[in-house]
């Protein structure tokens, strides 16, 4: 079997790289791959090369992710979150080749404190959720074999990402502000992985699984007691910590005004995932204390 992967060196392709190996070829590709074209932003260079490879599943882990700039760079965005997944989409097609792609909780207005379902309405606040619920829509509508995975507040040792921030931050400062209004479940980017290449097996067998699923880690927290929990498990494990406990403090999100309105429920309803594919999904701590321990045994 021959898999396609895009993205190879952001958090969530370096995992896939390891969780996609055991299921047969992969050829990895970035943006800067120089014997075939791995760039979302080159479509027609996309499309040749899904029809010179051939290959029998191709996962896009390559997105567009700079949530602010894409209020101002939207043209870019549209065509790596929107565009590119639709040229992938038909080539599939074509090829009768499964695409897995990856969208967000930004496709969702962020209202309420309930559970978002694969079927509840969108209604994405940023240029970044509509180009990304854009690209969801391309996916569907080429017909091609597929499984979509929504997922929420991605982080992995490798890369940055808000724990790895907070960390630092904490080993720097005597206070930090921490916003505790917005809601969702930190998501490993080796959780994602591996679900995908368990998910991938399972579609093989089962074609008629193909659709569309949130993919997220067990349980709920805020921005603020997530700080709170990395900060104090680091300085538990023995990381240097200067901030002290009490100095972390909840503040609301129009305390940090940013370009790009961040979604205030990012829960996702996990059940359909979890019982098409015969799943139990961690508590977010899980993860998050596994790569604390691999920070901590780099240091």
């Amino acid at each position: 079997m021959k898999i396609l992967l895009l993205g190879k060196n952001g958090q969530l392709g370096w995992e896939l790289q390891r969780s996609l190996a055991p299921l047969g070829e992969v050829i990895a590709l970035s943006s800067a791959s120089s014997d075939y074209c791995g760039d979302l932003a080159n479509l027609e260079g996309l499309a040749q090369t899904v029809r010179k490879l051939a290959p029998d599943m191709i996962v896009n882990a390559a997105a567009y992710t700079a949530v602010d700039k894409a209020e101002t760079d939207v043209e870019q965005a549209r065509i790596v979150n929107a565009l590119a997944p639709g040229v992938l989409a038909a080539e599939a097609k074509k090829l009768g080749a499964w695409l897995i792609h990856y969208s967000t909780d930004y496709v969702f207005d962020g209202s309420g404190e309930h559970f978002w379902q694969e079927s509840d309405a969108t209604g994405a606040l940023s240029v970044y959720g509509k180009t990304k619920l854009e690209g969801e829509q391309a996916v569907a509508a080429a017909g091609c074999q597929h499984l979509i995975f929504r997922t929420s507040w991605v982080y992995a040792a490798r890369g940055a990402n808000f724990a790895k921030t907070m960390l630092r931050l904490a080993s720097e400062r005597e206070q930090l502000n921490v916003i505790n209004d917005q809601f969702g479940a930190p998501t490993g980017a080796e959780l994602i992985a591996d679900l995908t290449a368990h998910s991938l097996r399972h579609a093989l067998l089962h074609p008629q699984v193909s659709g569309l699923y949130h993919l997220a880690a067990g349980n709920v927290t805020s921005w603020y007691d997530y700080a709170r929990f990395v900060i104090e498990t680091a300085r538990a494990s023995g990381m240097p910590i200067k901030v002290a406990p009490e100095a972390i403090k909840p503040i609301p999100a129009s305390a940090y005004p940013l370009p790009a309105p961040r979604p205030f429920n990012s829960r996702l309803n996990t059940e359909k995932l979890q019982q098409t594919f015969g799943l139990v999904l961690p508590d977010w701590q899980h993860g998050i204390t596994r790569m604390l321990t691999e920070l901590s045994e780099k240091k």
